[in-house]
């Protein structure tokens, strides 16, 4: 009686690939770094100065950060969801996900621009004190990564009216995906440590 041993076909790890671009990738891990960096100036001011911290953020409009929180997180769901659709070539659904990503973050900016015209008129400026000069700062270097996270969804919106670009340019839709979750997850953090803790 013969047996036959069947070699089994050697195990080939599937290759995993970055979403996005590498180079993409780097600028999102700089920038990151800068908010931990603003991030960890802040806490050590607040463990300092725990009592000045705490009575100035009597003066913020939790509801504003909390609508603005709620309108980012929003419009990063419908900016996965427009990846999805990339990933199935579905160019007029990817162009809605995005424009509907695009709506929700123009709530937070006019809620953020308010929230900045009450504390101004109010009488708070960066030179107030401390903490409304990490407020003012850290809130407004944010809000200028949303304005650019936008202009970018913008940008892959007008261009994905050309039936060819989506099939070409996956990565390009992953990239800006990539850069405005990167943009939520700061805010994600920012909130809490601002306007609750």
């Amino acid at each position: 009686m013969t047996t036959h041993i069947t070699a089994s076909k050697p195990y080939v790890a599937e290759s995993i690939r970055l979403s996005g671009d590498l180079a993409v990738w780097f600028f999102i891990l700089a920038e990151v770094t800068v908010f931990a960096i603003l991030f960890f100036c802040y806490c050590s001011m607040y463990y300092l100065k725990t009592d000045l911290f705490v009575e100035s953020q009597q003066a913020l409009h939790p509801i504003a950060g909390l609508i603005n929180t709620i309108a980012l997180i929003s419009s990063s769901y419908f900016v996965a969801i427009a990846v999805i659709f990339a990933k199935q070539k579905q160019n007029h659904q990817v162009r809605w996900a995005i424009l509907a990503a695009v709506l929700l973050s123009m709530l937070y900016v006019a809620t953020k621009l308010w929230e900045y015209n009450i504390l101004i008129s109010d009488g708070y400026r960066l030179s107030t004190n401390t903490f409304f000069m990490f407020y003012f700062f850290i809130t407004g270097f944010h809000f200028m990564h949303v304005l650019l996270g936008m202009f970018i969804l913008l940008l892959v919106y007008c261009n994905l009216s050309h039936p060819e670009f989506l099939p070409n340019n996956l990565n390009t839709v992953e990239s800006a995906a990539s850069y405005w979750h990167m943009v939520d997850l700061v805010w994600v953090i920012l909130f809490p440590l601002m306007y609750v803790i």
